[in-house]
């Protein structure tokens, strides 16, 4: 489903990443590892389309981003990823059920049809009474899945989260990380995970290891 052949990425003179080539199944968990500066959050961004590889393919149920253009590329990027980050990035002055919306009207949903799809993902990630709250008022874990919930609205064919579990303590972690598996068995969902949580990338079917900006080995 992603196809990952021959990535390179370098800033100025430091080289970040050396020559990537990975494969990640559809209804597949996989988690990136590695120390600091191994590549993880570059790599992660590259197959986001966030940010461009130097030289290599990431192909993404059949379509070549690298041959895309810019307004189809933020097309492509709203409809087919997900993002989910380690600070929620929700917007303060929109409510749980409107940041959840977003992506939905920037595809083009009517506002009703958003907030109907809005609703029906936070009363599955059991928020339906948090809807009208702004992210102030919402626990830590409760903006996380808000968060995922964004990512899902547009049924992407991947979600990218980088650190999810980072801001998080324990018992939150683990419910944000049952939740990844949980919408992996109702939906076929695909998540790709940047972590430096070992729990995590323990549960994952498959833990890539990066080392100096290759993959130094895999785990199953």
């Amino acid at each position: 489903m992603i196809e990952i052949k021959g990535i390179t990425k370098s800033f100025g003179s430091l080289r970040v990443l050396k020559g990537i080539d990975l494969s990640i199944g559809k209804g597949e968990v996989v988690s990136i590892v590695g120390p600091s500066g191994a590549g993880k959050t570059t790599l992660l961004q590259i197959i986001g389309t966030l940010d461009k590889a130097d030289s290599g393919s990431v192909v993404i149920d059949g379509t070549d981003v690298s041959t895309l253009k810019e307004k189809e590329l933020s097309a492509f990027r709203n409809k087919r990823v997900g993002f989910v980050f380690q600070f929620h990035q929700l917007l303060p002055e929109f409510t749980a059920l409107e940041n959840v919306m977003i992506p939905a009207l920037i595809a083009g949903d009517s506002a009703s049809d958003a907030k109907k799809k809005a609703m029906e993902i936070l009363e599955m990630l059991g928020l339906k009474d948090r809807a009208a709250h702004k992210p102030s008022e919402l626990s830590g874990g409760e903006k996380q899945r808000v968060a995922v919930g964004r990512a899902l609205i547009n049924h992407p064919s991947v979600i990218l989260a980088d650190e999810p579990s980072g801001s998080l303590d324990t018992a939150n972690k683990q419910e944000l990380h049952q939740l990844f598996f949980d919408l992996r068995e109702r939906l076929g969902q695909t998540f790709v995970i940047v972590t430096h949580d070992e729990g995590l990338a323990a549960l994952t079917d498959r833990t890539i290891h990066l080392l100096d900006g290759r993959i130094h080995h895999q785990t199953d």
